[in-house]
């Protein structure tokens, strides 16, 4: 593996969290360590139905802990839903925030604590560290084994106006804690977990290649595409099988740690785009779009994917360049296969006269900063029509 610089630094950022069976039950617990008052609970009603976010608010009513329930947040997170809990948090005198869900309610509590904190609209925090004031303490207990949210530094919101995700970064949108919980994923139906999951082998991938990787980001992303492709096709076909739930919430959670301190590339570029523009589900555009992000970005980074396809079980020493990059895109492609996703974006409903628009925002946005290759609006317009 390619050696990072000596002289180059790099910083890792991440919360204390506690992983396991059964970590969810530590809520009140933290919520006491952190002397709340009263806790704001930021979730979403498929979470409520699923019964996790009922357990969590029994758990805190029965150590005492008064709260408020703000269950308004729907995938893709939008703006104004972040600015309404805001209100709520402020008109129920709230100190804490406690987040039960997949990447949409983290990312929406992420914002809630931006907006609280700092006294401004949640669209004026969009880039890289231009949030000034830590928000309130933050406990996250994710319910889906591929966001990363409840351990990284970014937030993705959807400025409805424009129609475009924006990514906000910051280490103070670093949660305080994670409570990360394999159990509470049983409940989550096989299209979620296919898409969750390859959400988490995206992440690993992108940050491996990623131009700001390192040798701590490298080993969490490594390890986090061996657990995807050891367990996501169990974890579908067998939601109860505990094993490969555990070993699909580890691998979220490395991928977090990874692509939080790495970032990510064009891939996230290009699926935020989709998720702006037309509102598409998000892992299932990062599924997409993987492989052909790997072919454009393979010969500048190929000794990087040599070790990702050595990570999805491939032996590769002694190949030809050009027979390991159809070998890797293979195997990439058969895993996503593997866990039921084979739809193509003119399935999801993008049409060719989308391409452009699509390809223009995704062009400014700041995970392309990091991407191995530095693509052009046409670069990204093409990759968009191989998906099709």
């Amino acid at each position: 593996m390619e050696q990072q610089e000596t002289a180059e630094l790099r910083k890792f950022v991440a919360p204390e969290f506690v992983f396991g069976m059964g970590a969810r039950k530590l809520a009140a617990r933290y919520a006491r360590n952190f002397g709340a008052r009263k806790v704001l609970v930021v979730t979403d009603p498929g979470v409520v139905a699923a019964g996790w976010t009922p357990e969590v608010l029994a758990a805190l009513a029965a150590a005492g802990f008064p709260y408020a329930l703000f269950d308004g947040v729907t995938p893709n997170p939008k703006d104004h839903e972040v600015m309404v809990g805001a209100d709520l948090y402020r008109q129920e005198h709230c100190d804490i925030i406690v987040a039960v869900g997949g990447g949409s309610p983290l990312d929406a509590a992420k914002g809630i604590s931006m907006v609280v904190a700092n006294q401004r609209h949640i669209l004026e925090f969009e880039g890289v560290d231009r949030v000034p004031v830590p928000g309130p303490p933050l406990i996250c207990i994710p319910t889906t084994a591929g966001t990363g949210a409840d351990v990284s530094q970014f937030a993705i919101i959807l400025d409805t106006r424009r129609r475009v995700k924006i990514a906000i970064v910051s280490k103070t949108l670093v949660p305080d804690t994670a409570l990360v919980d394999p159990e509470v994923t049983i409940t989550m139906p096989a299209d979620l977990t296919a898409a969750t999951g390859l959400d988490a082998l995206t992440h690993a991938i992108e940050a491996f290649v990623s131009n700001a990787s390192s040798p701590i980001t490298d080993l969490h992303a490594l390890e986090a595409i061996r657990l995807v492709a050891g367990y996501l096709p169990t974890a579908v076909a067998e939601p109860h099988n505990l094993t490969a739930r555990r070993q699909m919430m580890l691998a979220s959670l490395q991928a977090g740690l990874a692509f939080s301190n790495a970032s990510l590339g064009a891939v996230h570029a290009l699926a935020h785009s989709l998720g702006g523009y037309l509102d598409q589900p998000h892992g299932e555009c990062n599924a997409i779009l993987l492989p052909h992000v790997i072919a454009f970005n393979f010969d500048a980074a190929a000794g990087r994917y040599v070790h990702i396809g050595e990570a999805l079980g491939l032996a590769l020493a002694g190949m030809p360049v050009a027979q390991q990059k159809q070998a890797v895109i293979s195997a990439v492609k058969q895993l996503i296969a593997a866990a039921g996703v084979q739809e193509t974006l003119s399935q999801l409903g993008v049409q060719r006269q989308d391409l452009a628009p699509l390809a223009d925002r995704a062009f400014h946005d700041p995970c392309l900063v990091t991407n191995p290759r530095a693509p052009t609006r046409q670069d990204l317009e093409e990759i968009y029509e191989a998906a099709l």
